[in-house]
């Protein structure tokens, strides 16, 4: 661990070679505070989202309308996470993916990237959410991965599609 500012921080898990404005596909999961299932819940392997459940999946599906060249696809909103595959697919953008960045470029940050997508997404629910409940709120982080090929990214949608029915009674 390194510090900033005298304190200790967590490295980040993001690629450090990789541009995360670049054209591609990231499998993204968000985790809500403390995992509380504010969501819905699962019975019999299908998914009823609450009403806040219903605005994590409105804004999923708004994602495009607000990031240009982005598609939100293969999404599921579980009761205490999201699953999504977004697609970013610029056509202006160079094959910028076979350039490895310096290591000393922290590459996560600005506009059209996957976290300021994820940052715009999890703001606007929070603040949608808090109407109805103001205890509502998301773990700090994400998960993020890069989709290397279609092979993957078949597994990683049939895994999304096929995730309520796996779910168990204690959320596992």
């Amino acid at each position: 661990m390194s510090k900033y500012l005298n304190k200790y921080r967590i490295e980040s898990t993001r690629k450090q070679s990789w541009d995360y404005g670049w054209n591609g596909r990231y499998f993204i999961t968000i985790v809500t505070k403390n995992r509380k299932h504010f969501f819905g819940k699962i019975e019999e392997g299908k998914m009823f989202l609450s009403d806040i459940g219903e605005i994590a999946n409105l804004y999923l599906k708004e994602i495009a309308n607000h990031f240009p060249f982005t598609t939100c696809k293969n999404s599921v909103v579980m009761p205490d996470h999201i699953h999504s595959i977004i697609e970013i697919a610029n056509p202006t953008l160079k094959s910028n993916k076979n350039k490895l960045l310096g290591k000393n470029r922290y590459q996560n940050q600005g506009q059209n990237t996957i976290s300021s997508i994820v940052g715009s997404y999890k703001s606007i629910v929070t603040r949608t959410a808090h109407k109805i409940n103001p205890n509502y709120g998301w773990h700090t982080n994400y998960y993020d991965h890069i989709i290397k090929d279609n092979d993957e990214y078949e597994r990683i949608k049939w895994y999304i599609i096929n995730n309520p029915k796996k779910w168990t009674a204690d959320g596992k």
